[in-house]
């Protein structure tokens, strides 16, 4: 199988998420953010390319709170624009409280 039943709970524990708290220290990255995206599959992103490329990427965004895998792939460049174009202390603050349950729950995850 391609993930080990142990790589399955991990996953869906998003525990596989945890090594990039040392990406965020080093400032790599934002605790919160759209997730990363490849640099070859940024013409896949068309117009919206751009607003990946203006913020620094995070371990837990709009997308992540607002469903994860159960929305469209549409829907989650919508949810990360939405993110980049309105960002605020405030709203950063709301997606790491929304992200305890989303997580604790399993949401939309693998």
């Amino acid at each position: 199988p391609r993930v080990t039943r142990v790589g399955a709970v991990l996953r869906k524990l998003s525990l596989d998420e945890l090594p990039q708290i040392i990406n965020i220290l080093q400032g790599d990255m934002s605790l919160v953010g759209p997730r990363p995206v490849v640099r070859d599959e940024l013409e896949i992103y068309g117009s919206s390319a751009v607003y990946y490329l203006k913020s620094r990427p995070g371990l837990t965004g709009l997308w992540q709170v607002s469903g994860r895998n159960d929305v469209s792939y549409d829907s989650r460049v919508a949810f990360d624009r939405h993110y980049v174009e309105n960002w605020s202390l405030f709203e950063d603050i709301r997606i790491i409280v929304k992200t305890v349950p989303a997580v604790w729950m399993s949401r939309g995850c693998y």
